[in-house]
């Protein structure tokens, strides 16, 4: 926009826009502040949005100005990301117009929290943030790359940081895909202050570029005295990034897991992409293998078909097959079908018991070894088998208490 110019217009209007809205400002040398609301319910929230608006505006110590404020059941938090990067069109400023931080809506999470499924939310979309909570997938994915347009990108920023302090995810692991390069350096600023979990990094090839994000949020953390931690995500969507992905898994601490975006991995090997996945297949095994050794999680790519929950579930189970332990979601009902899929099954959780039981009675009696009937067990099949009860105890597979009942 021209810097002489004294309109600016931000967020979305049409016929299929729901819970946003489409503001424009003009700013006035005389006249004071006018706020016009354009709004099915302006009967009953009028009042307060005109409030809200002129409480941004003298925030930004603005005097004159003409808001039209087109309505769309946008909610307070979004308004106030919309009229904000609006005033920033037309004035500098380094001031926040922010949403009060709920503390009761904000989560802290650890290194081995089970990620089976993550749903993506198109960065510039608040309906798609709303209610995203209450399909309870283990994380929700704010996006600030593929799903925003580029013309879009810099109000979407607003957004996301307005729903990370706003938006009650009940519980699910709060994730903001960032942009490439440099543009994803400058996306941390809108989230690394406001309680963001965990950050996806797109096209990752190399482990500098973690490095790199990784003194930037540092930076910003002592600047704003923040203090949770921030784990890492890196997406490999490459030949190259295939080929470095140890590397890049063991780049920092704070990596969790490595996630596989098969879209653009294809279209790099110059290969369609399948239902069979042969196309894929060393590549999948490749992350795998490098996210075991670096002893983090491995995330497949997401499953494009929407409509067919049949060929989703047996992907789910090839994945699992090979070594994954979680899928990205594009639609709420694909997380019930990879969630059920991912989780331990009768017979695994069965199998693991028997291990679990006949190890805790061995190391009771001293033995030096333990067995299964006819098979002996070493430390790393007790690891796997305690692992499988821990996840069926948090999925309530199995009571808790399963041993003692069993004892008893």
């Amino acid at each position: 926009m021209e810097e002489n110019t004294k309109i600016s217009v931000a967020g979305n209007k049409g016929d299929k826009t729901r819970s946003d809205c489409q503001i424009t400002l003009e700013l006035k040398s005389t006249g004071g502040l006018q706020v016009e609301v354009v709004s099915k319910v302006k009967s009953m929230y009028g009042k307060s949005i005109e409030r809200l608006c002129i409480k941004g505006l003298q925030f930004f110590d603005i005097e004159h100005a003409h808001v039209l404020v087109e309505d769309f059941g946008a909610l307070d938090f979004v308004i106030m990301a919309r009229l904000e990067y609006a005033i920033k069109q037309l004035k500098s400023s380094n001031k926040e117009f922010l949403p009060e931080k709920s503390g009761s809506i904000l989560i802290n999470t650890t290194k081995s929290l089970y990620r089976f499924t993550r749903l993506y939310l198109p960065g510039n979309s608040p309906s798609y943030m709303l209610n995203a909570g209450i399909h309870k997938p283990d994380g929700v994915i704010l996006d600030l790359e593929d799903s925003v347009a580029p013309t879009k990108k810099a109000e979407a920023r607003y957004l996301v940081r307005n729903a990370l302090r706003a938006v009650d995810f009940y519980g699910a692991e709060r994730m903001v895909r960032i942009n490439q390069g440099a543009m994803g350096v400058e996306d941390l600023a809108y989230i690394i202050p406001h309680h963001v979990n965990l950050i996806l990094v797109p096209k990752c090839e190399s482990a500098d570029t973690i490095r790199q994000l990784d003194v930037a949020i540092n930076k910003l953390k002592r600047e704003t005295e923040t203090d949770n931690i921030t784990y890492f995500m890196p997406i490999i969507e490459s030949a190259l990034g295939v080929e470095n992905a140890f590397s890049i898994a063991t780049s920092s601490e704070n990596i969790v897991a490595l996630a596989l975006g098969l879209e653009d991995f294809t279209a790099d090997l110059g290969v369609k992409r399948t239902q069979e996945g042969t196309e894929s297949l060393y590549a999948r095994t490749r992350l795998v293998n490098a996210c075991k050794a670096a002893g983090i999680q491995a995330i497949d790519s997401v499953f494009s078909n929407v409509a067919n929950l049949d060929a989703l579930a047996a992907n789910v189970r090839t994945s699992k097959g090979l070594g994954f332990e979680g899928m990205g979601c594009i639609h709420p009902r694909q997380i019930p079908v990879i969630k059920k899929e991912f989780a331990p099954d009768a017979e695994e959780i069965e199998k693991a018991k028997q291990i679990v039981i006949a190890y805790r009675e061995a190391i009771k009696k001293g033995l030096g070894v333990v067995s299964l009937g006819s098979k002996m067990i070493d430390a790393p099949v007790v690891k796997r088998a305690e692992k499988t009860i821990q996840l069926a105890e948090k999925l309530n597979l199995i009571p808790s208490d399963w041993e003692i009942k069993i004892n008893s």
